[in-house]
């Protein structure tokens, strides 16, 4: 009796049942697919993932592109979009897209990009992707397509493409909401630049929804009081530096992530400001440093963020299954702590 064979009998199925259910295909009940894992953990069986790829025409695996390896924001998202994948009996596999730079939009001089495109992800060793924050060129897009498979973009949007995003207008408009409502009507904006990526819109959508809220609050937009640098915690804390030495300072900032508010938190206090007593500090993110510092944020919820867009995905994957609808517009939250309080006198 082969190893099959003895995993149905032990079930009470047919070796056919067997091998429908532990590949994953959604004809088999969720209690009998349970009594057939149960039945090969038991045993030691373990399907063969060459052999399910021939016979299901599926490779198991989700490819997972992003721009950067070593960002908080991206491998948050990563493990959450991991975790749903795997629990769904998914492999994943990692893509490192090296952004182009402003004056290289193409990618000309970015070779590593370019095999990406040409070859690696034509490989089909994937049954679906997940962009993380990448702006894909008309060519890229067109490579994408080409492999006709199902892709999903998160946070930023993509000609042809799926893509689930957080409302960044709405999220500036909450933190300038919650420090005019302390009273603050002088408020400083520490932005955020990325300098090699021509598409990203974020800090653009940030500026503007700062700008718009002290329009709609009848306030003056003060370009004393603005101020943009990379989305470092050097950047923020050069940024508000600059914004607290020019003429009269503010009394509160709202910096465009948590990182820029980290640096500036560092630059308030090397002026012999107190916070919130002198200024109060807002940042965007949910970065778990913001909360050993207490600055009070948006969270985004990164985690979150990644885990619906592999839902998204498993429901272009398995259109037969249940999974949970990812809303296209994400959740976020504000996060109130210690830097912010009621403006002074």
């Amino acid at each position: 009796m082969t190893r099959i064979q003895k995993v149905a009998e032990l079930a009470g199925v047919s070796t056919a049942t067997v091998s429908r259910a532990l590949a994953g295909k959604p004809s088999v009940s969720p209690a009998t697919r349970e009594r057939v894992e149960r039945a090969a953990r038991d045993l030691g069986y373990v399907v063969s993932a060459t052999a399910s790829s021939l016979a299901s025409g599926r490779n198991r695996n989700v490819g997972i592109v992003m721009p950067f390896l070593n960002r908080w924001f991206f491998t948050t998202a990563m493990a959450g979009a991991h975790r749903v994948l795997t629990d769904a009996g998914y492999d994943v596999t990692l893509y490192h897209c090296e952004p182009n730079r402003l004056d290289d939009p193409d990618g000309a001089d970015n070779p590593r990009r370019s095999r990406l495109f040409a070859d690696s992800l034509l490989r089909k060793r994937t049954d679906g992707l997940i962009m993380v924050t990448l702006s894909l060129t008309a060519a890229e897009r067109t490579s994408l397509h080409g492999i006709g498979k199902p892709v999903i973009a998160l946070d930023r949007p993509q000609e042809g493409i799926t893509a689930l995003a957080v409302d960044n207008l709405a999220i500036a408009h909450t933190a300038m909401s919650h420090l005019l409502e302390l009273g603050h009507t002088r408020i400083g904006f520490v932005g955020g630049i990325v300098p090699y990526d021509l598409d990203f819109h974020v800090p653009l959508l940030r500026r503007q929804g700062y700008e718009a809220s002290l329009v709609d609050a009848g306030l003056e937009i003060d370009p004393l009081l603005m101020c943009d640098a990379e989305f470092t915690v050097d950047g923020g804390y050069d940024a508000a530096s600059q914004i607290l030495g020019a003429g009269e300072p503010p009394t509160a900032l709202f910096a465009a992530s948590d990182e820029l508010a980290i640096g500036a938190h560092a630059a308030i206090r090397d002026r012999g400001l107190r916070i919130p007593e002198d200024v109060s500090l807002i940042g965007i993110d949910g970065n778990p440093l913001a909360e050993v510092f207490g600055i009070t944020t948006i969270d985004q919820h990164p985690d979150a963020q990644g885990a619906a867009a592999a839902r998204e995905l498993l429901k272009e994957l398995e259109p037969t299954s249940p999974h949970a609808a990812a809303a296209v517009r994400l959740p976020f939250e504000l996060v109130e702590r210690r830097s912010t309080a009621r403006a002074r006198d």
